[in-house]
């Protein structure tokens, strides 16, 4: 299987790269390939430009798409699944990912009346959080989360669709201790997913 790989994250220093290389090695030793998308590194522009919004905002399709758009929706056509990895920051994806979406399920692509996105196999979320799910209001932000993502953004644009909410990744606050012992069971369970993706 192909891989699409939407990585979205400012610091090599963060358990979220760490998730992103333990998911590329299971990904190798299961024999699949992957291409990737570091959204800070190619420094994507997550910001409409006025044209994109006059091309999206009335529907036209005639429009030139910029040709950062057009290489991120290749990417996606010519993979048979995609995996986004990246951290909440507050309530949130990245701008950089969110703008990603904004920018790239263009008209004509992503939805419309005959888009031209192929239909993924699998969309996976690998998502790193510093609350704890153990409380009622961090599970309410990730069902909100789910809601935006898999609901609104993925929808039917993949067979398979989930989102992995890895918790209690903060730094201090008396958490250093419990956060790297998750660290070894999280980058585990990250491994076995990609092994048997």
């Amino acid at each position: 299987m192909k891989v699409f790989i939407v990585y979205s994250h400012p610091s090599q220093d963060s358990f979220t790269y760490m998730i992103r290389e333990r998911f590329i090695q299971g990904l190798e030793e299961a024999g699949h390939s992957y291409i990737i998308s570091n959204l800070y590194e190619i420094h994507f522009n997550e910001s409409f430009s006025e044209q994109e919004y006059l091309r999206e905002g009335f529907y036209q399709e005639k429009l030139k798409v910029p040709q950062d758009v057009s290489d991120e929706q290749q990417k996606i056509n010519s993979s048979d699944a995609i995996v986004f990895i990246y951290p909440v920051f507050w309530t949130e994806a990245p701008a950089k990912l969110v703008g990603w979406f904004q920018r790239v399920w263009t008209y004509g692509f992503a939805y419309g009346n005959n888009p031209t996105m192929k239909t993924l196999k699998k969309a996976l979320f690998l998502v790193s959080m510093g609350g704890s799910l153990s409380e009622k209001v961090r599970q309410q932000q990730v069902d909100a989360m789910k809601c935006v993502m898999l609901g609104d953004r993925i929808h039917n644009r993949a067979e398979y669709k989930e989102m992995i909410v890895f918790d209690e990744m903060t730094r201090g606050y008396g958490n250093d201790e419990n956060r790297e012992k998750r660290i070894e069971i999280f980058l585990e369970k990250v491994y076995k997913m990609a092994l048997e993706f």
